[in-house]
């Protein structure tokens, strides 16, 4: 296994490439540097009477799960002398939390971080987003160069910044973290799942989380042979999962180049990886689909009805349950991962 970079691709071989101890040895690794994940009803009715859940990561240390799977990454390497004096090298993706989760973690074991970024917002996002997006970013670049990183800048979309960011890795001799493909990420990510599960796992039937980073994989290892449904939500204009599922391996959703949508701050990746999709595929997943409005409903209901601060992307899986995309069975628990807040709130009322 290459942990360094993104996994390989290659045929899938039926046998999942991480599973539930890798999750488990990087929740031991991780537990005492992470908050532990809050768990709420989605209705008005008692925690125990509930039916639907809400798993909020938006109070994570730097405001999303990604710090689970960037702490891992650096512990791991740590752990195994192996965490270069060059330090971590990565690229802003989306609305950065990923670059962000890596640049705390590596604060946090005394490394060094470098991180790439575009100059400009995503092409990715729609022009309402793209246009919001520019105070983020200095917001974001703020963030990261409190946390020690080096932020260097690139044209391009955020793929040309990763590519730039592997580039560099390789020259200095850097760790490259990928924003989205890595299996130490994923084991990372995935103890968000085991945390619920060894919460209320007896009480659940299914998990709903959007497609994006290595949530989606980290989780499906962390369930394997729990019984508890694994329900990807992907964006309409995104359909990276599908596109992958239904073609055999990872491919650009159809429509992907060009496309724009509210979700790319935190779901802009144009594919799955590969480790992502040989886990949903190992897991059974059906991916369900929506719109932007229907994500913008669901992070506004999140807001006023609720008080919980969402990105549009970590609103997807809220709306699958909002909009009918997902009509749990009558006795049917579930929950619902809300992945991050890092979100202007300036835009929560709209």
């Amino acid at each position: 296994m290459n942990v360094g970079g993104g996994a390989n691709a290659g045929s899938f071989t039926g046998a999942p490439p991480i599973g539930p101890a890798d999750v488990k040895a990087a929740a031991g690794r991780i537990g005492t540097r992470v908050r532990p994940v809050t768990l709420v009803a989605a209705d008005t009715k008692p925690f125990d009477e509930s039916s639907v859940y809400l798993a909020c990561e938006t109070t994570q240390v730097t405001g999303s799960f990604e710090a689970r799977g960037a702490a891992n990454l650096a512990l791991y390497h740590l752990e195994h002398g192996a965490l270069p004096d060059a330090g971590t090298v990565t690229a802003v993706c989306g609305n950065g939390n990923a670059a962000l989760a890596c640049a705390w973690a590596a604060r946090e074991t005394g490394g060094r971080v470098t991180v790439f970024a575009t100059d400009e917002p995503d092409p990715q996002l729609s022009d309402l987003a793209a246009h919001r997006d520019r105070p983020a970013r200095a917001r974001l670049m703020r963030r990261l160069m409190e946390f020690g990183a080096e932020v260097h800048s690139v044209e391009g979309d955020s793929e040309q910044a990763a590519r730039a960011a592997a580039d560099h890795a390789q020259r200095i001799g850097g760790l490259f973290s990928h924003p989205s493909d890595n299996p130490l990420i994923a084991m990372g990510a995935g103890t968000l799942a085991a945390e619920i599960n060894d919460l209320i796992g007896a009480e659940i039937d299914t998990i709903v989380l959007p497609v994006g980073g290595g949530l989606l994989a980290g989780t499906c290892a962390a369930l394997e042979h729990t019984g508890i449904r694994v329900v990807p939500v992907e964006p309409q204009r995104s359909r990276t999962l599908s596109a992958a599922l239904e073609a055999g391996f990872p491919i650009d959703a159809p429509g992907a180049e060009g496309a724009t949508t509210l979700a790319a701050d935190s779901l802009g990746a144009h594919r799955v990886s590969q480790l992502t999709l040989d886990l949903a595929r190992s897991a059974g997943c059906v991916p369900v689909q929506v719109t932007d409005e229907e994500i913008a409903r669901a992070r506004h209901a999140l807001w006023d009805q609720r008080r919980i601060a969402s990105e549009y992307g970590a609103a997807a899986a809220f709306a699958a349950i909002q909009s009918g995309a997902y009509v749990p069975d009558v006795y049917e628990r579930v929950v619902v991962v809300i992945g991050g807040a890092n979100t202007d709130p300036a835009t929560l009322e709209s």
